[in-house]
């Protein structure tokens, strides 16, 4: 009998599934709460769908900017698609997630997030180029470029993503193993760590730096010298269509890197989880929804694109 019990404690293996908690346990209204979410689910996918399509089908949208917008629907729906499902479930009572499911959480909310900031970024030097030097701009802006500004944005966010995926989860963690947050993220998972991290912590404040603060630098000081250019245009026409564009691309700008500034540049962000949860589930749920209509009801070139594609569509009736 003794055997048998030392043979079975010495087969017993710790538990490596983890345990969402969710998002406010104790709100009544739970029902409403994820109707309102998967709606607006459908409607993200649907919206930056057809933003996908439309740039891929009319010429006159194939131009290194659409091209390097194309991206983020795409990363949008990457995002959306890894979170919001589980996020769903969890709401249900399946709030068990394995292991290699929350590493695949994290890896993805990471790369995103990461190829976003990147992408925002080289957004930004291209409006710069094209309204402060517009007769070297297919000579600076051309397919090759874009291509290598994409590459960069995903193979940047999917790198370092890998090392804090991989040095997150290498951590002893806490029974019971319970996560507080609708779904794996860095911080979150963190907070359960059986071990002293307060290096690695470190390491999250300097990636956030390089990630957030230096990419955001960038982008108000192009816009300092944009707006300038912009001011000393003797077309109206041309004034306006260069603010149309430039105000789109801020309004993403600020979609983007207000919740992550807030998260994970505030002083004291650890100490008000719930706040960090509303901020997550507005930059994972409402920013890819609002993405698409920020670059399409103030961009006549979009809106021309949809009203033939919805023309198309009538006449094939």
């Amino acid at each position: 009998m003794a055997l048998q019990t030392a043979l079975r404690s010495g087969n017993e293996t710790k538990p490596t599934d983890f345990i969402l908690l969710g998002f406010f346990p104790e709100f009544k209204y739970i029902s409403a709460m994820v109707s309102i979410i998967l709606l607006i689910y459908m409607a993200t996918f649907t919206g930056n769908t057809l933003l996908i399509l439309l740039i891929w089908l009319y010429s006159h949208l194939h131009t290194p900017m659409y091209f390097l917008l194309s991206q983020l629907p795409l990363m949008d729906l990457t995002l959306t698609s890894s979170i919001i499902p589980k996020m769903a479930a969890n709401f249900f009572g399946w709030r068990s997630i394995s292991f290699l499911a929350c590493g695949t959480q994290i890896f993805f909310s990471l790369t995103v997030a990461i190829a976003e900031c990147i992408l925002i970024t080289l957004m930004c030097f291209d409006h710069y180029v094209a309204i402060c030097n517009p007769l070297r701009y297919p000579a600076i802006i051309n397919l090759r470029v874009c291509l290598q500004m994409i590459a960069m944005s995903w193979v940047g966010g999917a790198l370092t993503s890998l090392g804090h995926t991989a040095f997150t989860l290498h951590f002893n963690i806490c029974s019971p193993r319970e996560i507080p947050h609708f779904f794996c993220e860095v911080m979150a998972v963190l907070r359960i760590v059986c071990e002293d991290i307060s290096a690695y912590e470190k390491a999250v404040v300097i990636t956030s730096i390089l990630v957030l603060l230096l990419p955001l630098s960038l982008i108000l000081s192009s816009y300092v010298l944009i707006f300038l250019a912009i001011l000393r245009m003797n077309s109206p026409e041309g004034r306006n269509k260069a603010l149309a564009t430039c105000s789109s691309h801020l309004c993403v700008v600020g979609l983007y890197f207000g919740p992550g500034l807030c998260v994970y540049m505030r002083p004291g962000s650890a100490k008000t989880p719930k706040l960090n949860q509303g901020l997550f589930l507005f930059g994972t749920v409402l920013t890819p929804f609002l993405n698409p209509l920020a670059y399409s009801l103030r961009n006549k070139e979009v809106l021309s694109a949809l009203k033939k594609l919805m023309g198309r569509c009538q006449s094939s009736r």
